[in-house]
């Protein structure tokens, strides 16, 4: 590691001085451990600590490790209720001295979890914060676009057709051989999609706990994480995204609820949760709640088989990781079948 924090520091020292003079001179860099699609580090200042997030090297998928949306958005988020580190400095591709974007930001002290049956809480705060999510969802969805400057954040309308589309090209971009049941997912996606109700909202497109920094003494969403995802899209596909945690097994590292007794443990059933978002949104209970659903497991099994063809590649960031992901594929395509198959509305 101590080569590279010297690397790193030849390569971007000047850089900073130069286009983030506030920084003062840097001293060391630590990679966080977490964090698989764009590598990031902390950053050790003359002012203080700060956060540097990067593309990852190698050829990459197009349209993906866009840094450059997760700036942006941030940025236009910094005086909403949303909550977002303060964003310093972006550096382009072509202005990057690492050859490949990435942006400096405000380093926050706080809690992240990654285990959604909390075991080192108590009831109370477990309930608190899946309360702070569903609210923190709900304020992200509130947010008028235009009024942050991010109409032109994605195209409107038609939104589950383009990522249907979309994901289906990258998933097939990155396998050889496409599973029989993700083409079956992909059909009967095309064939259910709901008429579109004119519902646009910035989405984040990860919407999951580990992706959420919480207050160090309170049960307190204090910065939403991860936007490379992020576009303008239908809520529902955040709000479905965050709810296949339900369903996903606790065990084997897919960090679900599934098998978990909820209530023993003082966290909401996803009924629950889905009722605490709407109410906070002022909005009916969702209909074709299975769809949405089995496009969320599609949508992160199209994602993950990105990671793994990256890993074959070399150019995972977090190889270990991209190995657990190649064993959860066929885990969502198998859940996404079942509920195609059999969609039901038991569980709202």
């Amino acid at each position: 590691m101590g080569e590279t924090n010297d690397l790193m520091i030849a390569s971007l020292g000047p850089y900073l001085a130069a286009n983030v003079p506030e920084l003062g001179t840097v001293r060391h860099f630590e990679k966080f451990g977490t964090g698989q699609s764009n590598p990031t580090y902390k950053l050790i200042c003359d002012a203080g600590t700060f956060v540097l997030r990067t593309k990852p090297p190698g050829q990459l998928l197009k349209s993906a490790h866009l840094v450059e949306r997760e700036f942006e958005v941030m940025q236009a988020l910094a005086d909403t209720p949303v909550p977002v580190p303060k964003m310093l400095h972006l550096a382009t591709d072509e202005a990057s001295p690492l050859g490949r974007a990435f942006f400096v930001m405000e380093y926050l002290e706080g809690r992240v979890f990654f285990d959604p049956s909390l075991p080192e809480l108590d009831a109370g705060e477990r309930a608190s914060i899946y309360d702070a999510m569903a609210d923190t969802l709900a304020a992200l969805h509130s947010v008028d676009v235009d009024a942050v400057g991010l109409s032109a954040f994605g195209k409107p309308g038609s939104y589950f057709e383009r990522q249907i589309d979309r994901w289906s090209r990258q998933y097939l971009a990155s396998v050889d051989v496409p599973d029989r049941g993700m083409r079956g997912i992909m059909d009967w996606l095309g064939l259910h999609v709901p008429d579109d109700d004119g519902q646009v909202a910035l989405v984040h497109g990860d919407f999951r706990l580990d992706n959420m920094m919480i207050a160090p003494d309170a049960p307190r969403v204090i910065a939403l994480l991860d936007w490379e995802l992020s576009t303008l899209g239908h809520p529902l596909a955040d709000l479905a995204y965050q709810c296949m945690q339900w369903r996903l097994p606790h065990e084997g590292g897919m960090r679900g609820l599934g098998g978990v007794d909820r209530a023993e443990l003082g966290l909401p059933s996803e009924r629950e949760y889905i009722a605490r978002y709407c109410a906070a949104r002022g909005i009916a209970r969702p209909d074709n709640w299975p769809f949405y659903l089995v496009f969320s497991y599609f949508r992160l099994a199209a994602i993950l088989q990105g990671v793994v063809a990256r890993a074959q590649g070399g150019n995972a960031s977090n190889p270990e990781a991209a190995r657990k992901y190649a064993a959860a594929i066929p885990v969502l395509i198998k859940q996404a079948v079942d509920i195609a198959h059999e969609p039901s509305e038991k569980a709202i």
